[in-house]
Formats: C-alpha cells, structure tokens, sequence
C-alpha cells in the first residue's frame, strides 16, 4: 500500500476522523472538569544532624544515607499511616491513605519527602505534617523527650564540669608558674606531680562533659527532624485539563484512523478504474457521477435537459470510447447490463442513445427488461406496444412498435405488455428475425436489459449483440458479485466491451473530469438538445485518460485503429 493510497483512505474518512477526535476531546474535556481537585503537599525530614556539627565525618554519612532509606520504607507501613489517622480521629483505613502517600528519597542527600495528595488542601498539609512527626515517633529522636526531667540535672553537671576545668586550669597556670621558678629538685618534682594530676582530672573532666553533652543534644546519625513543613498548597495537580484532552484527541484520532484504515482494508467494493482494471481486466469506458435532485423519471435524461453539463461531456466520452471499440462494426448492437439492480444501466442505455443520436446516427433504443421495464417511464411514453408485440404477432410490421422522441435520429421500442416466460421469447427464432429488421432501420441498437445475476436475459440477448457494457455501481457494487458477472459472459463468450463506473461521488469524480466544466456552462440557459452536437466540447480530461488503454488494446503492428479500419474497407 503506497503513501498515497494512505492519504487518500484518511482523507476518505475524513469526516469520521475529524468527528472521532472532537468527541474523545468534548468528552474529556466534560470529564475531566467534572472531576475532584486533588492537592499536593509536602513536607521535608532529614536523618541526623550534620548542620549542627562541625566536624562530621563520612562514616556519619554513610549510616545516615542508609538509615534515610529505611526510613522511605517505613513511612507506608501500617504502624505510621494507622497512628496518623488514629491522632487525627480519620475514619479510612490506612490502605486507602498509603494511595494518598508518597514518600522518596533526595538523591545523594539525608533528606527524606513526604508528599500527602487530597482533595482538601488544609487536609494535605494536616496529613503530612502527622505523618512526618508519627515517623519521628517511631526512631531514638523522641528517647530525650522522655528522659526531659534529667535535663536540668544534666544542664547543672555540665556547668559544674565547665567550672571545675576551668580552675584546674588556671592552677596549672599557676603551678607552672612557680615551677619556673623552684630551684630544689624536690620543689620541682612536687609541682610536676600536681601539674600531671590536674591534667588527668581535666581529662575525666571533658570525656563526661562530651558524653553529658551528646545526651543533652541528642544522637548525630539517627536523629529526625524537620527541615521544611508542609504548606497549604493553592494550585490543584490534578486532573491536567489540557493533558487530558490532548490524550483523548489523539487516541480518538488513533482509533478512529485504525477503524478508516480497517473498513477500507473489508471493503472490496470497486470504486475507481483502478480497481475495475484489477478485478475485471477490462478498461473504463466512462466514468459518471450520481445524477442529483431527481423528482421524475424524466430527470435521470440529463443529456437531454443539459446539454452542457459535465455529466453530458462524460456520456460524449463514453460514445467516443464505444466508437473506438466498435470500429470493426460500424452498426453495433449493443447490450448494457450489470451485476445487479439497480446500479444505473437504464440511465446509462438512455443517455448513451441520446449522445449517439445526437452524433447524427440512428439509433433505435429496445427495452428487453421483459420484467421491470422502464425506459418508457424516462420518455413518458406508452408500454401498450412494443418487443413483446413484435414477438408474438409476427404480422405487425417493426414499425408500429417503435416511439419517436423530441431527439433526431433516436426511436424507442418500449417493452410491451410483460410476458410470462421473458427468457423463452428473448432468445426465440421470431427475436433474431425482428433484431435482422431493426437492422434495417438504424446504424446503432442499444438493449437495457435485466441484470446478469438476476436472471438469464441478459447472457440470451448478448448471445445476438456485437458488444456488451457492464454498468457498475461505484462504491456499491462488491467485487465478488461483479466478478461473477463477468465470468457469466465470458463462459458464453460474449464480448464486453468495457465497464461504465456510475454514480460515482463527486468527491471520486474530481480525479476525473468533471471540475473541467464544473462552470463552463453555468450561465447558459438550455438549447435545442439537437444544436449541443454543433459545438464539440473539449474531451481533454477524461477522454484521454479512458480512451488510452482502450486504444492501446485495439492497436497491433504499430497501426490505429483508424488505419486498420481504412484498409479493411
């Protein structure tokens, strides 16, 4: 499948696509602000108290670090989410408050955060605030909070300790005075030893006042507390509107594209000549649009209502195209037919009459349709007389069953009464004598007959036709059915001459050649239908698209068929 073939199935589908996408969006949109505002919060903690200390050294850090991480780990657990929600009198269970929770560690720090999410942002920082001070709980922190009624005995010892080291001290000082200036050996001796015994009490004297000092404070490593608390958050995270409606529109484009591409893939109707030359092998004689506003029967003649429409310069296309492959006859008998009913091949038969009329030949046009006739419903004549007459009254001359209409040069031979066997009489010795007679009276015979599938008419009467125009419905008409048809012929051998694509859309027929004239004609009232072959129209477009493989299949040992057919004569 080709990038274009892609493009062209999106554009397509278009309608779906673009529909898709603005309903996911509408929707989500709708959604979404119906949706709760959830707020966000946190607070901050972190594992020992480096800040505080002026020499802390790496090994401190390496337990805090390890320390912080099972922290994270705790925050979740149940011991702190249920002692969270039984201070705060919450009736959840703390399952359901773990999903508001999230909690991680600050990479390459001691800093652990604790983020709370609620619909109620007073609610959030209240959350996460407890939730931090329940995890302070749980580690040594709170152990000097319970010992708080030695404090003051302890603050005491420190400053008897501070006092103490500070007149030992000054003694040293003192005694190192004196001792510069003893002379005796004993002298010296006596102050060395009360220099060397304060020493050893001002030691004592700091390792307790250390030890009473870590108490007082408290642990360096595996210590909590709060760095940053939590605040009233203002700004929702969620839901993210525009998010949201960004995600629903592309995946309602990708589903919606999936489903173009899908149906496109399971639909083997034909649609373009492309495809009637992959199914059928057979070229494309002409290419139609659906005829619009049709009120009467009347109204499927446009060739003869407008004579300048772009539809009109298609069946002229369709008429140069039959010539092209007809050029062995010059007074074809040709029988138009389809697959199906109605897919347009009494429209077809009876505008393609008149555009051959209309190029100056006679043209006798028979309704052998012996089931639903109608094309004297399009010429609003009678139905008393007509085939049926001829065949079962060998008397009545040809003549009497033929119509005259408003067209020079076109007759019609409307169906006559409906006969019980219209297989027997279609394909009988008295409608080969009178298809001799009609030859007689016109260069060109047209035959609207019933469908191929449908019964046998059609494949009786191509038995006794020069060519056969397979009318398909573009769009409609499924390649398997058509298919089927044209195997139908080809098991009798009978010559179709190449497939009619009609009601086509006019989206289809812009790549064909329908915008050419689309308003060339739009200011003109209509003419005499007659006085519309005067002026030859511009085939340019179409006419050289559709006539190019016809005449490349016609042609042999480098010759025309123009020239082939000279020579012939």
């Amino acid at each position: 499948m080709e990038l274009k073939q892609y493009v062209s199935t999106l554009w397509k589908w278009n309608w779906l696509i673009v529909l898709s996408t603005v309903v996911a969006s509408v929707f989500s949109f709708w959604a979404t602000s119906r949706m709760p505002r959830v707020y966000m919060t946190t607070t901050t903690l972190m594992v020992g108290r480096f800040i505080q200390t002026a020499d802390p050294t790496g090994q401190d850090f390496q337990i805090s670090q390890l320390l912080a991480q099972s922290y994270v780990q705790l925050v979740r657990r149940q011991p702190i989410l249920q002692g969270a929600i039984e201070t705060l009198g919450l009736n959840v269970p703390w399952q359901a408050l773990a999903g508001q929770v999230n909690v991680h560690l600050v990479a390459g720090t001691q800093l652990i955060q604790i983020s709370v999410q609620d619909t109620d942002p007073q609610r959030a920082k209240i959350l996460a605030d407890e939730i931090a001070r329940q995890l302070i709980l749980q580690s040594p922190t709170p152990v000097e909070q319970e010992q708080g009624q030695h404090r003051q005995f302890v603050s005491q010892q420190l400053e008897t300790l501070q006092v103490q080291i500070e007149d030992a001290e000054k003694q040293i000082e003192e005694l190192q005075g004196r001792l510069a200036l003893e002379n005796s050996a004993r002298g010296i001796q006596d102050i060395q030893n009360q220099i060397e015994v304060l020493q050893g009490k001002i030691t004592t004297w700091r390792g307790n006042y250390t030890g009473l000092l870590d108490f007082y404070q408290g642990s360096r490593t595996n210590y909590l507390s709060v760095v940053e608390p939590a605040m009233v958050p203002t700004t929702p995270v969620s839901p993210n509107t525009k998010l949201n409606v960004l995600l629903a529109a592309a995946i309602g484009f990708t589903l919606a594209a999936g489903a173009a591409f899908l149906l496109d893939y399971l639909d083997d109707t034909i649609k373009t000549d492309d495809d009637v030359d992959r199914v059928l092998n057979l070229p494309t004689l002409g290419a139609i649009t659906r005829i619009r506003r049709v009120r009467e029967p009347s109204d499927h003649l446009v060739t003869l209502q407008y004579p300048y429409s772009p539809t009109t310069e298609v069946y002229r296309v369709l008429r140069t195209n039959i010539q092209f492959s007809s050029l062995n006859n010059p007074s074809p008998q040709l029988l138009v037919t389809s697959a199906s009913p109605r897919e347009g091949k009494t429209t077809t038969a009876c505008n393609l009459a008149i555009t051959i009329a209309y190029a100056g030949k006679r043209v006798i046009l028979v309704d052998t349709d012996l089931r639903r006739p109608s094309v004297h419903r399009f010429f609003g004549v009678s139905n008393q007389v007509g085939l049926t007459s001829l065949l079962l009254d060998d008397a009545l001359p040809v003549e009497a069953a033929l119509v005259e209409t408003s067209v020079e040069g076109l007759k019609l031979m409307p169906s006559g009464p409906l006969p019980p066997n219209p297989a027997e009489l279609l394909g009988s010795e008295p409608m080969k004598r009178r298809l001799d007679q009609m030859k007689e009276l016109a260069d060109v015979i047209i035959f609207d007959s019933p469908p191929i599938l449908a019964v046998a008419d059609a494949t009786i009467l191509g038995a006794i036709c020069s060519g056969v125009i397979l009318v398909v419905d573009a769009g409609r008409a499924r390649s398997d059915v058509v298919r089927r048809a044209r195997e139908t012929l080809s098991q009798v051998n009978l010559k179709v001459l190449g497939v009619v694509l009609n009601k086509l859309s006019a989206r289809r027929a812009g790549g064909y050649y329908y915008n050419y004239y689309s308003h060339a004609r739009s200011g003109r009232q209509r003419r005499n239908p007659r006085q519309s072959n005067t002026s030859a129209a511009p085939q340019v477009g179409l006419l050289a698209r559709l006539t190019q493989p016809i005449r490349n299949r016609l042609s042999a040992n480098g010759r025309s068929p123009a020239a082939e057919a000279e020579e012939k004569v």
